[in-house]
């Protein structure tokens, strides 16, 4: 059964409540363009409008999947939009919202999609309640988060209570980037998509290594996007600069060499070239990949099926 865990979907019908009350959620509903409408965020954050694709009619989603020979998405919500910025009480209805529509859009259809729940981490004891309310209740089957906090690393948040919320319902945490805007270098020539949305996985995940996140909580199962962002590529200097810098002052606190970590981690397919696919099995192992295709957003991969046939791998 080929399982793509990377793949985001919006309910078109979080916009009724927004519109009818979009104080209480602190995100309005706006056109950028006639007819053209996209979310902003009382924080003065303004995303970009829908992909067509990313709130498509079920049937066509299904279609889509059939066409590349995937048999269940694991669907999660677009990170642009988590708005963790937004005041504790906003931020917990926006994501009650958000989980809600995503639960029932994956309910009609519970042979081919799963469902990640998400939370407002700025607030961690409220974003672990939610998340084991809609494991417990709801089937989500695991948790997805940004990879940063209103530009703040995860490894830098006190988010102890959620990491342990995860580790004890012994569900994995998909941590995806988040780049809303552009920053001036990333402005043109896709740079947002090549590159900063991969670099916020790296320093997330960094972060994460070096405050102990992973020494902490030795169950906690993250799956990172994008084939792990530049991590494993820059695992040597990572390791280097463990044994170099001024520990104490940096705040390096793990217990290991970073590059130790990496089979604690798992990986989806999504690097849109096979050598560099097949490297990354050799370097974590085949039981640390799993497929993903990023589907609704142009870096999508339109065939991950035939991306995993091009390593070489053999079936086992």
């Amino acid at each position: 059964m080929p399982i793509d865990v990377h793949a985001h979907y919006v309910p078109l019908d979080i916009l009724e409540p927004l519109a009818a009350d979009a104080a209480a959620y602190g995100v309005s509903v706006v056109e950028s363009a006639p007819g053209c409408q996209c979310l902003r965020f009382a924080t003065g954050t303004q995303v970009r409008p829908f992909f067509a694709k990313l709130v498509e009619p079920v049937a066509d989603r299904l279609a889509s999947m059939d066409r590349t020979g995937i048999d269940r998405q694991i669907l999660s919500i677009w990170t642009d939009i988590f708005g963790y910025g937004l005041p504790a009480a906003q931020g917990r209805r926006w994501h009650a919202l958000l989980n809600d529509a995503l639960a029932r859009f994956t309910a009609r259809e519970p042979g081919r999609f799963s469902w990640l729940a998400s939370g407002a981490l700025a607030d961690p004891q409220a974003a672990a309640r939610e998340l084991e309310r809609r494991v417990r209740e709801d089937g989500a089957v695991g948790a997805v988060v940004a990879a940063n906090i209103e530009g703040v690393n995860l490894g830098e948040v006190d988010l102890d209570a959620y990491w342990d919320c995860a580790q004890s319902l012994g569900v994995p945490v998909f941590i995806h980037p988040a780049a809303p805007g552009p920053t001036p270098r990333t402005r043109h020539f896709a740079l947002n998509q090549i590159v900063q949305y991969t670099y916020d996985t790296t320093l997330c995940m960094g972060s994460l290594i070096g405050s102990g996140v992973l020494d902490r909580f030795p169950g906690l199962e993250l799956i990172l996007s994008h084939g792990g962002g530049a991590l494993p590529w820059l695992a040597g200097r990572f390791d280097i600069m463990d044994h170099r810098m001024d520990r104490a002052q940096q705040k390096q606190v793990a217990r290991q060499s970073p590059s130790q970590y990496l089979t604690r981690l798992t990986y989806d397919t999504i690097l849109h070239d096979a050598s560099a696919l097949r490297w990354l099995v050799d370097r974590v192992g085949a039981d640390r990949i799993v497929i993903g295709s990023d589907d609704s957003f142009p870096p999508a991969d339109h065939d991950p099926l035939a991306t995993l046939a091009a390593t070489g791998l053999d079936a086992a």
